[in-house]
């Protein structure tokens, strides 16, 4: 049973096998020196602090080897993608032929759609669920609309039940089962932005295939947090940025999988480009365009090697330390704020992010009655950071990489005081 003491909190510190990760991150610290109480790696992560001199290490390749650096650096430029491909693989649960890191996750969403939405005249409708992230829907719409169709007849959404905030899938059932015909393709987030459930992606994939629809997952908020085992749950491709749960700073790239099912299948539409041809031919400059199997099949442009480089950093310690050990120790950061949570004396909070660890993955949405976002500006001033979402809910994510109990504990007692 856990306790509501600062005492209990260090005592589970103590205990983390993990806990030395937090030394390997840059923590922000307020005027005094004392370290933020960091929640907001859903959305940005905190930086390794070996990422700069992976970072420097090409920077002084470029100083020392102009263009040749993309054969004679220490990390070869040429292949540099390459290096990322089986960590991120393993990460994602996938198979390396699956993976690349390229892009950005909406313009990868959209190299997708181009495969992967096939609409005909009467197959033509794509289901989101109604609390998708915004660039998704309006990425869809969009899809749609340069398509020749209504965005309002064309989109189908996925909703919670009247007076419930959680997706349940056998609403997704009968949603495809009755509109399975008129429906394209089935385009989730893995993980909800807004409310941090963890939706069942083999399930899914089941329902669309039944119907012969495609199925894509958003994992934005799931690479990195949960072990989505991509390869295993048979959806047809999937799309993720590295900048929340793995670390990769603002704006980095994203990364994306296609099922090995469509691998070898040149026939798929897609947008080319010289990246996306053979590699062996690729600088004879007036072959037929020849698209690589696999992931690296949707690439278009040679990689930014100085954005692979923080990539690289964080993959290595992810490398390091496993998924089933980040996990483990998630499970237990979330269950300890769970329950600090439920201690608080009041009516006005409730966690609304499912409570089987299962179905969830670091962050707890706190749905606060009342409130609005003067209460996310006051944790901020005491150097809580998280995240708000309209109109009434708090995000907070304790990355088990560098968040400890202690940081649950004192922020429950922040949130506790300004209630």
């Amino acid at each position: 049973m856990y306790k509501a003491t600062l005492e209990y909190a260090q005592q589970l510190d103590k205990e983390d096998q993990l806990s030395y990760l937090r030394d390997q991150f840059h923590i922000p610290k307020d005027k005094e020196g004392n370290d933020w109480l960091y929640f907001t790696g859903n959305s940005l992560g905190l930086q390794p602090k070996q990422t700069q001199q992976y970072i420097q290490q090409e920077l002084d390749d470029w100083a020392k080897f102009g263009v040749e650096g993309h054969f004679e650096a220490k990390n070869p430029w040429m292949p540099y993608h390459e290096f990322l491909t089986e960590k991120m693989a393993t990460i994602v649960g996938a198979k390396p032929l699956e993976v690349v890191v390229m892009n950005t996750l909406t313009t990868n969403l959209h190299l997708l759609m181009v495969s992967f939405y096939q609409p005909t005249k009467t197959k033509y409708k794509i289901v989101i669920e109604s609390d998708a992230f915004p660039s998704d829907r309006y990425a869809v719409q969009s899809q749609l609309k340069f398509h020749g169709f209504d965005p309002e007849e064309g989109l189908i959404e996925w909703k919670p039940r009247e007076g419930e905030e959680l997706l349940r899938i056998e609403d997704l059932e009968q949603i495809v089962s009755e509109q399975g015909d008129e429906i394209a393709l089935l385009l989730i987030g893995g993980v909800n932005y807004y409310t941090g459930q963890y939706l069942d992606l083999k399930r899914i994939a089941e329902i669309g295939h039944a119907k012969d629809c495609f199925v894509g997952i958003d994992l934005a908020h799931g690479a990195g947090n949960i072990s989505p085992e991509l390869h295993e749950s048979g959806v047809d491709f999937a799309a993720w940025c590295t900048y929340k749960y793995l670390n990769s700073g603002p704006g980095s790239l994203a990364g994306l999988f296609v099922h090995e099912k469509h691998a070898y299948n040149k026939g798929l539409p897609r947008f080319a480009g010289w990246w996306n041809h053979n590699k062996e031919t690729r600088f004879n400059m007036r072959q037929p365009f020849d698209v690589m199997p696999g992931g690296e099949g949707w690439q278009l442009s040679n990689p930014p090697i100085l954005s692979m480089a923080a990539i690289r950093s964080s993959l290595d310690l992810f490398d390091k330390v496993g998924m089933k050990a980040l996990r483990e120790k998630s499970e237990r950061l979330t269950g300890y704020f769970e329950f600090l949570i439920n201690q608080i004396d009041t009516d006005r909070i409730k966690v609304i992010t499912p409570s089987n660890p299962k179905e969830r993955g670091c962050q707890l949405s706190i749905q606060v009655k009342n409130a609005d976002k003067s209460l996310h500006h006051k944790l901020t001033e005491k150097n809580v950071i998280t995240d708000w979402r309209e109109p009434d809910v708090i995000r907070c994510a304790p990355v088990p990489m560098y968040n400890s109990f202690e940081d649950v504990f004192r922020m429950v007692e922040v949130l506790k005081g300004l209630l």
